[in-house]
């Protein structure tokens, strides 16, 4: 454990002293007496060179193991660490000892070298991540994941683990999976209706679509928590933005209103584009290069702007200026689509937006209505080239309004009795927001399916690995 990863002797200064490497060879050229072997672990996007002057050596280990070197062979060199020659490459290894830990066979590694359809690599989930985009994605991942509970840990925030199993549905989609104990083949063969009292929980119960509620309730004690974790949703959606299992970062602040919830997601986002263009600079180079054009030059531009407030009406008059242009015809009432939230960003604001104010028929049942009784106190945080990234609200702190929109739902108060409870007892002003940490990820690196922002994507038909 004690010896330095790539990452860290990429950094030292060539002096002569002896390194040990150890990774998986992503190239080897021969050059007259020269092995080039270029070394990768993971750390960093950058591999390192390895050079061998076969001239010099005479150990007849080193020289068999020199002839088992493909891509994908795991090894163990030691050498001096030298200034590089080469361009491009601050340093390099005068390569003495090689030992080779696991073989690849050239004829049967999936990974060779050269460019591989993302498709593929879908397939090869458990090797993906030795590709320089999949290794790029997850150095991405870990850093903004960290970089989330930063933010959260010093603006005294509580970290809450929500429960993954749930009886009740947050969104009141139903669109969520079920969990059981029942034996469903005998219950098929039989013919019977599941009898939920004799399953393990006694009711029906499902994995849960969000940890707010149950946060909700622990910010009305602790004032200011977050949860970050997965959540599951049994959309039967087939595209390149869905997936079933996903994680989600849900903070919720008691005694705060909408417009303090809209300032917490500006500075929050801005937090994690900064993190990532200073911390993860040299992956967002690579996907700026290869995978979007103009990613850092977006994230830059969100991070020094100011966010546009709209309200739901004004950006509706917004898009109805020019109806025209988009597939589906903007009006008051409707969901707003990505190609509406692109425009309201891209053409009207010239970047970010949060658009306020909702009609309560599309938002959910916790959402503080408005006096005019027809919007909520919602918020969508719309950025460029995306659309929205963030949902959120002020939540509904008044008992009998919350019990009028649940009846109002067709939804069963008996149901939410704890999380009216809060309304019963102390309640508060108190509001949050959801940030799906998958469209984050896209987001930043500029990748255009889901599925390969996150280490194993479960969609439908897809639970392999």
């Amino acid at each position: 454990m004690n010896t330095p990863l790539i990452k860290e002797i990429m950094t030292l200064s060539p002096e002569g002293q002896t390194v040990i490497i150890r990774g998986w060879v992503r190239t080897k050229r021969d050059l007259k007496n020269l092995v080039f072997i270029e070394v990768n672990d993971g750390s960093c996007f950058k591999n390192i060179q390895c050079t061998f002057d076969l001239s010099q050596l005479s150990e007849q280990e080193v020289i068999k193991g020199l002839g088992e070197v493909s891509t994908g062979v795991s090894v163990e060199i030691t050498g001096k660490l030298i200034p590089s020659p080469a361009s491009g490459q601050p340093v390099e290894v005068a390569a003495t000892t090689l030992q080779v830990v696991g073989k690849a066979p050239a004829d049967t590694y999936p990974l060779q070298k050269k460019r591989h359809s993302l498709e593929f690599l879908r397939e090869i989930g458990h090797l993906r991540a030795r590709t320089n985009t999949f290794g790029a994605v997850a150095r991405v991942r870990s850093r903004l994941a960290f970089a989330i509970h930063e933010f959260f840990q010093h603006r005294g925030f509580q970290y809450v683990h929500t429960p993954i199993i749930t009886a009740s549905d947050c969104e009141g989609a139903g669109a969520m999976f079920q969990v059981t104990t029942l034996d469903l083949d005998s219950l098929g063969k039989s013919g019977k209706p599941a009898d939920y009292s004799k399953d393990f929980f006694g009711k029906r119960s499902y994995l849960t679509v969000s940890g707010q509620l149950e946060a909700e309730t622990y910010a009305t004690a602790l004032s200011r928590v977050y949860t970050f974790g997965p959540t599951f949703r049994a959309e039967n959606s087939n595209t390149t933005r869905h997936l079933a299992e996903f994680w989600m970062v849900e903070p919720e602040v008691a005694f705060a209103h909408l417009e303090d919830n809209m300032e917490l997601a500006e500075a929050f986002l801005k937090h994690l584009f900064t993190v990532a263009l200073t911390d993860c600079r040299e992956d967002l180079e690579f996907f700026n290069e290869r995978i979007q054009q103009g990613i850092i030059e977006t994230l830059e531009g969100v991070v020094k702007s100011q966010f546009t407030h709209m309200t739901y009406t004004d950006a509706v008059k917004e898009l109805e200026k020019n109806a025209d242009v988009f597939e589906f015809k903007p009006y008051w009432g409707c969901d707003l689509q990505s190609e509406h939230e692109k425009y309201l960003t891209e053409k009207v604001a010239g970047g970010p937006v949060i658009v306020t104010d909702y009609p309560k028929e599309i938002k959910a049942f916790y959402m503080k209505l408005n006096p005019d009784g027809k919007t909520v106190r919602a918020m969508d945080v719309l950025v460029p080239r995306l659309g929205e990234i963030i949902g959120g609200s002020e939540r509904e702190a008044r008992l009998e309004v919350l019990e009028n929109r649940i009846k109002d739902l067709g939804m069963n108060p008996d149901d939410y009795w704890w999380y009216l409870d809060l309304r019963r007892f102390g309640t508060v002003p108190h509001s949050g927001f959801g940030l799906g940490f998958e469209r984050l990820i896209l987001y930043v690196t500029g990748m255009t399916n889901i599925r390969d922002v996150i280490p194993y994507p479960r969609a439908v038909g897809q639970a392999d690995f």
